[in-house]
């Protein structure tokens, strides 16, 4: 009897270890970091690609591509997504207009799986809908700060005060009732150049708040950062629900405008945190801005299969 009660003692207590490892969160995997893991190599079936939602379909489309390093558009919303994917490699022969090894480098599976992408895509648009009930994107593993993917820190000469637009003007919206600036001083973290503006992310001079905007290059002391020409979609949709914009999709949201629903804006791109933020251009107080809106927000069924191409 003794024996018996010390043997249900063991396997409780091998039980309850179990499930406190079961419960310890465990970090995300390569695999995790895939839309559909193996979609090079199986075929995929019509009824399984429609249990994701219209959107994701998109980056799985070009996630085969990118398994052979497709190379995308600096700004584009998959770049924003591959390039911060630790398996993603983009060909260094390659420029973001010619895709010849990436396509050739593609099996008869992916080049399957990628037409059956399109037409499911396509059975969508015809329905109407993005099968917002569908499978979503994988949530990236968290970061220190939790700044849009793509923006990396810029090392800028000290001792600088730049203004900071909305958008890439001078006659653009500016936050802080006109005066928004950077000090160089503080972290910089920058995405690239559209026009001779850096599109940049720093912390506002009040502590607890991140704000996205521009600085114009000719104003920046000392050498210039390298990095891309932007490339954004430019894409009229109207809002199908009313939502705040806001500069600051890295910590608090805060709001610089209501849009209503129905509201017509610029869409520009998507970009990645903790969740997902449509990169978007409007106006504010009678000038041009831009300034993020949480996904879900637009409707873009009329868009393109490939992000290269828009």
């Amino acid at each position: 009897m003794k024996s018996t009660k010390s043997g249900v003692r063991l396997l409780s207590l091998l039980f309850s270890l179990m499930l406190a490892v079961l419960s310890v969160p465990m970090p995300a995997s390569a695999e995790s970091l895939y839309i559909i893991p193996d979609s090079d190599q199986r075929k995929l079936t019509r009824e399984e690609v429609w249990t994701y939602q219209y959107d994701t379909l998109l980056y799985a489309f070009n996630e085969i591509y990118a398994r052979h390093g497709y190379k995308f558009e600096t700004g584009s919303r998959c770049y924003n997504w591959f390039t911060q994917m630790p398996w993603y490699t983009p060909n260094a022969s390659e420029s973001s207009t010619n895709h010849h090894e990436s396509y050739s480098q593609c099996s008869a599976i992916e080049n399957y799986n990628r037409d059956l992408i399109v037409d499911v895509r396509r059975e969508m648009r015809q329905l109407g809908t993005t099968n917002p009930g569908g499978i979503g994107m994988p949530t990236p593993p968290a970061q220190n700060v939790n700044k849009p993917r793509g923006f990396n820190f810029v090392n800028l000469k000290s001792g600088q005060k730049l203004p900071v637009y909305s958008a890439p003007s001078s006659s653009a919206y500016r936050a802080n009732n006109g005066k928004a600036s950077v000090s160089t001083n503080g972290a910089v973290y920058a995405l690239g150049y559209e026009n001779g503006w850096m599109l940049m992310l720093y912390e506002a001079n009040y502590a607890g708040q991140y704000r996205v905007g521009y600085i114009e290059t000719s104003r920046i002391k000392g050498k210039l950062p390298t990095l891309d020409n932007l490339s954004w979609k430019y894409e009229q949709v109207a809002l199908n629900s009313s939502v705040s914009l806001t500069d600051d999709p890295a910590l608090t949201g805060r709001s610089i405008a209501y849009l209503p629903a129905g509201t017509t804006v610029t869409y520009l791109t998507t970009m990645f945190n903790s969740g997902a933020w449509d990169y978007i251009e409007t106006i504010v107080d009678g000038k041009v801005a831009r300034g993020f809106i949480p996904d879900g927000a637009l409707d873009l069924l009329n868009e393109s299969d490939t992000d290269g191409e828009g």
